[in-house]
């Protein structure tokens, strides 16, 4: 790189070689653009730099010791060191010390070879026991939640999870308590999980450098339901898995999978394989009549989406006020579940009661919400087992299953068609565009010349847009995380916010960056941008199909032709819609 500085650089070296950097650059952010990737544990950009792991150690000239990259400034002239012998034997010796007061069962580990501490440890040999045998710390393994374990045994107090709980999300029910060798990361009071206003949105997890925090796996259930010949097990896959499960066999972030995803689970022996888009354009049918019934005859605006159960338990918990606001549709993981245990469990002759229903989700709180009340049909819950891209992952690797060489196959009819509008559900804004292009033809009575609804999408964290329906201006807001949500409906307290619809997804970006989606090393995390790839697969495959509009799905007129009658029928409330319930500041 040329030696070249200007008012927004500074000129510095690295290892020898000169290079000009932005004079705002850490010295972290200055190695990644000459390409030397320096390790860290506890660093996330722009959210977690506090320099504690001491595994990103540097030296630079004239300096009296070592320094941490994470958190140090670059200035003109600077000289940086980062693989001297002194460098590499003080970041060695930082892994051993960690791992002294670490539980190394790797090999039974659900974060074994994905494991960064792991991965660190085999980059710098660490073989030495020296400090392996004084004490050891030694915590119960929490299971308090119904999606999550939290192992404290494996936590190396990165502070990681703390930082995507109070930063991202706006939330801070954990943090560390005790001082100094006694220190572990847990909820005030050392409450269990279960007993505080935790949403279940699982971003601690995928910051987790560790096995110390991960999903409650469920895949055993599923496999004795396959195995059971009295059980008729079917599985549905939410939109943005296939543009995620790709990186759980070593794919770049944004492959669409969609194909060869059918092609493995057609082999590990379900009874149906179909496709969660296709309840996504019901519940856009149900969702769009929805907000036209508020806006024409009154009703509680601005109406707020209801398909992420992260989000609605937020709701419940922060913004209790707002209830009467959530649409009353529930998610399209729920509505599959339940069309099909009564619509398709008829047309097929199949007593519900038989009916095994399994979602791939993005979500750990898809795990909760399976269990809320208002989510089964005359007794009946509308699906049984929910798992995440990370346990659908394993599942192919336990069955044999060769991803990379899997042909691509389509989903089981006829819950294999779902629209455009379906697939973009995944993303933040996707679910306001699918509404709006269903909501638009049906308040103008005729074809839309254009369906893209640009101004809402893109990866920001608050998005606004207004659009003219003939007589009508229709105005939206889009918000994905909690800490938005927050911010979002705060000006709307204050009567900042002139809106009518508004779509709040529980985790930034939307599914395609849930809680429960493939954990990605955090120097990956750091300098890629994992939403915007994973998000323009989706896009890029609804600009593909000729089905891009929800009320469009043939599947979709003949389900309400055949056994609903129409949007916001009484069957369809009976079958499709739900309730919440005020909780407050409290667990439960």
């Amino acid at each position: 790189m040329d030696n070249v500085k200007t008012v927004n650089t500074v000129n510095i070296k690295i290892n020898g070689k000169e290079y000009s950097v932005d004079k705002n650059a850490t010295i972290l952010e200055a190695c990644k653009v000459a390409s030397i990737d320096v390790p860290t544990l506890c660093y996330m950009k722009d959210i977690n730099a506090i320099g504690s792991c001491r595994i990103c150690l540097v030296e630079v000239k004239g300096a009296r010791s070592l320094v941490a990259a994470c958190v140090q400034p670059v200035n003109e002239g600077m000289e940086i060191m980062t693989n001297t012998l002194a460098v590499q034997k003080a970041r060695k010796t930082n892994l051993e010390l960690i791992l002294s007061d670490h539980k190394k069962d790797c090999l039974d580990c659900i974060r074994n070879q994905n494991c960064e501490l792991q991965k660190m440890c085999k980059d710098f040999a660490v073989e030495d026991e020296h400090y392996f045998k004084g004490e050891r710390s030694e915590f119960p393994v929490e299971h308090s939640t119904i999606f999550l374990v939290r192992d404290n045994n494996k936590c190396i107090k990165c502070r990681r999870c703390v930082a995507a709980c109070q930063r991202i999300q706006d939330i801070g029910v954990i943090g560390a308590n005790d001082r100094g060798f006694d220190t572990h990361i847990g909820c005030a009071f050392e409450l269990n999980l279960a007993d505080v206003p935790c949403i279940s949105c699982g971003q601690c997890i995928v910051a987790c450098p560790t096995g110390a925090l991960y999903e409650k796996d469920d895949t055993q259930k599923i496999w004795e339901a396959i195995e059971n010949p009295k059980k008729h097990t079917v599985i549905c896959t939410a939109p943005s898995i296939r543009a995620t499960l790709g990186e759980c066999f070593g794919m770049e972030p944004g492959s669409f999978v969609q194909g060869k995803m059918v092609a493995a689970l057609k082999r590990m022996g379900f009874d149906g394989v179909f496709d969660m888009d296709m309840t996504a354009d019901l519940t856009i049918m149900e969702e769009a009549n929805e907000l036209i019934e508020r806006i024409q005859h009154g009703g509680k605006l601005p109406m707020i989406t209801s398909c992420s159960p992260g989000w609605i338990k937020y709701c419940e918990h922060y913004f209790p006020e707002y209830i009467e606001n959530l649409s009353t549709c529930k998610s399209p993981q729920q509505m599959f579940g339940a069309i099909y245990k009564s619509y398709f469990a008829q047309k097929k002759g199949i007593d519900p009661k038989d009916i095994v229903v399994v979602s791939v989700i993005p979500c750990t709180a898809k795990k909760f919400e399976i269990t809320r009340e208002g989510e089964s049909v005359n007794g009946i819950s509308d699906v049984d087992i929910a798992i995440t891209t990370r346990e659908l992952g394993r599942m192919i690797t336990r069955a044999g299953i060769n991803f990379h060489a899997l042909p691509d196959e389509e989903f089981d009819s006829p819950i294999g068609l779902g629209s455009g509008a379906g697939l973009i559900f995944g993303t933040t804004g996707g679910v306001m565009e699918a509404a709006l292009r269903t909501a638009a033809e049906t308040i103008l009575g005729k074809p839309l010349e254009e369906v893209d609804y640009k101004d809402v999408r893109g990866i920001a964290g608050i998005k606004q847009a207004s659009y003219k329906l003939g007589d009508l201006e229709i105005k939206v807001a889009v918000a994905s995380g909690t800490a938005n949500a927050k911010k979002l409906l705060n000006s709307l307290k204050k009567g900042e916010l002139d809106v009518q619809f508004i779509e709040i997804m529980g985790c930034p970006g939307g599914c395609i960056n849930g809680g429960g989606q493939p954990v990605q090393p955090m120097n990956v995390r750091n300098f890629t941008d994992l939403k915007t790839a994973r998000s323009n697969a989706l896009y890029t495959e609804d600009a593909k199909l000729t089905v891009r509009k929800s009320h469009e799905n043939p599947v979709i007129k003949e389900v309400y032709e055949n056994y609903l009658e129409k949007p916001g029928s009484e069957k369809a409330h009976h079958l499709l819609h739900t309730h919440y319930k005020k909780r407050g500041m409290y667990a439960r």
